[in-house]
């Protein structure tokens, strides 16, 4: 009789267990409701009841005084104390120093002699500045021609960058998507922000300032300029502020093309690790397993290369005063990130920046931080998006209505599978793997970027419906 009794009690408590355990994983992995979300927080300098908005739209072009050219180069021309690699090391430890005086030098003996031809590459592009919540936004706008409207579908279409990028990546981007040339039926009026703490937009004054918030301000400048209703396309920073715009503004948004599909939600981790066991079953092909498992291996890929993210995510202001104060500092942080988004085949080759990127543009983007002085600004936005007070939105749980085209290349940050994806977005429309690029899309392989682009609006109609 006591035998049963114990026995009747394990089960019981075996049983209660197993019920709770249902609950937790039903609460964990559930969709969640759209958080209700303030959409014109003052952001500026002083207090916002002091604040006179101006909706007005300023022209901005590019005039750096020659005396702050020839301070960069009289800092650039400054005795190098750099260590030696050690032996048989390429890149192994950190952007090699070797690589690094080399780049110093055609900085400052090439590049910087021709200056007014790069300033005049920026400013072939229709730039302009207007407040946003207080914030002053930088934004290149490319229309396009009355010839194009005539004979192409036509959208509005929001650019999105991210870190250590700028508007620069999207230099050869563009042309193809506003010009009568490109071999599609459709085109783009284009409008690629300067991200707040970016480039020549303003910096948020006050701590909180997270994607979502990136989202609101990017979502009311499309608002600004007359554009109700847009298509997104952002990878790194971008394709996170890019989710969170279609998330919280999905009424605003025609479709969202993602080249960094990543999803952080307990369901899509959990989908993630069992998809390892039987990763065939999750993809259209099996050529495609190594885009996502072992997702073990991609994890530790992704915390061996991300100790920038701790350190931004942590100390900003730290590390941003080291790259401020220091050009040559802020070329070996920078360029080592472009060094790593080759491809692993590349990585330790001393040309691999050449050859995938060219030497101008990527010194093009890292005179964006210099001018701009907004390495610091940069970096703070890392820890905002850490915070407590944006974890607690947990947007990767919300649904999203918008239709969703992915692209993955080969070579960046570890991608989600449709499976996981769909949680987010049931909408998912398009979905493509490249079996060669890396993270900075845009910039290194625009055409196969902007033909998956337009893949995906082709599936699209006006109003987000998905064509059959």
């Amino acid at each position: 009789m006591k035998c049963l009794i114990v026995f009747g009690l394990i089960v019981a408590l075996f049983g209660a267990f197993v019920g709770y355990g249902y609950v937790v994983f039903t609460d964990l992995t559930k969709p969640l409701p759209k958080p209700e979300f303030k959409d014109d927080t003052y952001w500026g300098p002083g207090d916002a009841k002091d604040f006179v908005p101006d909706d007005k739209i300023y022209e901005f072009k590019l005039q750096v005084p020659q005396s702050e050219i020839d301070d960069l180069r009289k800092e650039l021309n400054r005795t190098l104390r750099l260590t030696d690699p050690l032996d048989g090391i390429a890149f192994e430890y950190g952007f090699n120093t070797y690589a690094l005086a080399q780049f110093v030098d055609y900085w400052r003996d090439k590049y910087l002699t021709k200056w007014d031809e790069r300033q005049e590459l920026f400013n072939s592009f229709k730039q302009y500045k207007t407040e946003i919540q207080g914030l002053n936004i930088h934004y290149i706008h490319e229309k396009v021609s009355e010839e194009v409207q005539e004979t192409k579908h036509v959208y509005p279409l929001l650019l999105l960058h991210g870190w250590p990028g700028s508007v620069r990546e999207f230099f050869d981007f563009i042309p193809m998507l506003t010009k009568h040339s490109n071999i599609t039926d459709y085109a783009f009026e284009v409008v690629a922000p300067s991200l707040v703490g970016y480039g020549w937009s303003d910096a948020a004054t006050r701590p909180g300032f997270n994607a979502a918030e990136m989202a609101t301000v990017m979502r009311n400048l499309m608002l600004r300029l007359g554009h109700k209703k847009f298509f997104i396309q952002g990878g790194d920073w971008g394709s996170i502020i890019g989710s969170n715009l279609a998330t919280l503004y999905p009424e605003n948004v025609i479709g969202y093309h993602s080249n960094m599909c990543v999803l952080h939600s307990p369901l899509a981790i959990l989908k993630g690790i069992y998809g390892s066991f039987y990763p065939e079953k999750y993809l259209p092909n099996r050529f495609f397993v190594d885009h996502h498992f072992p997702v073990w291996d991609k994890w530790l890929e992704l915390l061996q290369e991300s100790g920038y993210f701790h350190i931004q995510a942590t100390k900003p202001d730290t590390i941003g005063a080291a790259l401020t104060s220091s050009p040559v500092g802020l070329a070996s942080y920078i360029l080592e990130k472009f060094q790593t988004c080759t491809n692993p085949g590349l990585q330790q080759d001393f040309g691999a920046i050449v050859t995938v990127f060219g030497l101008e543009t990527v010194l093009d983007n890292l005179m964006v931080y210099y001018l701009t002085n907004s390495a610091t600004t940069a970096a703070r936005f890392y820890l905002e998006n850490v915070s407590k007070e944006y974890r607690d939105l947990q947007l990767d749980r919300v649904q999203s209505p918008v239709p969703m085209g992915c692209a993955r290349f080969r070579f960046d940050l570890p991608s989600v599978t449709d499976w996981q994806l769909r949680d987010k977005f049931p909408n998912l429309t398009h979905s493509m793997y490249f079996q060669q690029g890396s993270h900075f899309a845009a910039l290194e392989m625009p055409a196969m970027l902007f033909n998956d682009f337009t893949a995906f609006v082709a599936k699209i109609g006006l109003h987000g419906e998905v064509r059959k």
